[in-house]
């Protein structure tokens, strides 16, 4: 495994992360057992990062990670949580009293006295344009309740506007083949003022994993089931955007440069990982063989020149006019 510092939270951690939200809800059915299995086989294979939400599961996913924190005492791990998307996407919601209380309510959930890192969770874009928000969370951090803060996004332009507050430690951003737009200015600009990144959605709700076809069915609880219009959240975060045929045939012409020895998942999550600004990947796991795969994905080779440019070849033919400006 290899390991990179997280921008100004001034931590080292695994470039391949473990994506929380699938072990609390939203992708079909999860058992506790088999996440916790999940979460010691991510560790085992040197996993150190693992993002969370307090919304995932409605706290699930964040007691969950507890429990596999006391099992695993004695080791150091850092926890990425996010907050916000209990409330409405409201302005006036979002007041110091708020972000105390649902800072809090993690801190029980997780078992931490201070969280090593806070994301306001893709909240109203104003909050960008009112800086009293950003200060509530300075006065977290001197507080002790956090360590280190950062956002995550739906929006390139959401994520340039918020690396200008200086305290804004790191940006958690959907990259992925099918979502190319963050590497055109986005990564330098976030390398230039030390701000870590974390790549989510880094599989497109699993299209990358191409174990998908056109007659994988999902269950009524899965967000890759009822969210492809974007009924109740944004689109850009099922299957990052791309209509469900197009990413499959997608998918066909990118086998080809699955390289000897690997899946399409670790391609995916190596083609990431070759980008400079990318701190970490955060692909989901709910099944230890999983997250020992996707783990794997740091031990790849650096990918070809060649491979690099098919892949940025069928981006621009197919994929770049449905989703590049829209997010």
């Amino acid at each position: 495994m290899e390991y990179r510092r997280l921008g100004k939270t001034g931590r080292d951690v695994s470039v391949v992360g473990f994506g929380a939200w699938a072990i609390g809800a939203d992708w079909g059915t999860v058992d506790d057992a088999d996440s916790l299995r999940a979460l010691h086989a991510a560790a085992d294979a040197g996993v150190t990062l693992i993002d969370t939400a307090d919304v995932y599961g409605d706290g699930r996913s964040e007691r969950v990670i507890r429990r596999f924190l006391a099992e695993r005492s004695g080791e150091t791990f850092f926890v990425a949580t996010k907050m916000g998307r209990r409330a409405p996407l409201d302005m006036a919601e979002y007041t110091p009293d708020a972000f105390r209380a649902w800072t809090d309510r993690s801190r029980d959930n997780l078992g931490m006295e201070t969280l090593d890192l806070v994301q306001l969770h893709c909240l109203h874009p104003s909050i960008y344009y009112h800086p009293e928000t950003f200060a509530a969370l300075d006065e977290l951090v001197a507080a002790g309740a956090i360590a280190s803060y950062g956002v995550s996004v739906e929006r390139v332009e959401e994520a340039l506007k918020a690396i200008e507050f200086p305290g804004v430690a790191t940006v958690q951003i959907i990259f992925n083949m099918f979502r190319q737009r963050p590497a055109e200015r986005f990564l330098a600009e976030a390398l230039r003022r030390d701000v870590g990144v974390l790549a989510r959605v880094p599989l497109a709700s699993g299209l990358l994993t191409g174990r998908m076809t056109a007659a994988t069915r999902f269950e009524p609880n899965d967000h890759r089931l009822y969210n492809r219009e974007g009924a109740s959240f944004d689109r850009g975060e099922t299957f990052a955007g791309v209509d469900y045929d197009t990413g499959l045939e997608v998918v066909e012409a990118l086998r080809e440069l699955v390289p000897e020895g690997a899946t399409m998942a670790q391609l995916a999550l190596r083609w990431i990982l070759m980008h400079d600004g990318v701190t970490t990947t955060i692909p989901g796991a709910k099944t230890p063989e999983q997250a020992r795969a996707n783990a794997a994905a740091s031990d790849l080779a650096p990918l070809p020149d060649a491979t690099m440019a098919r892949v940025r070849e069928l981006y621009d033919a197919r994929i770049k006019p449905l989703v590049h400006q829209r997010w």
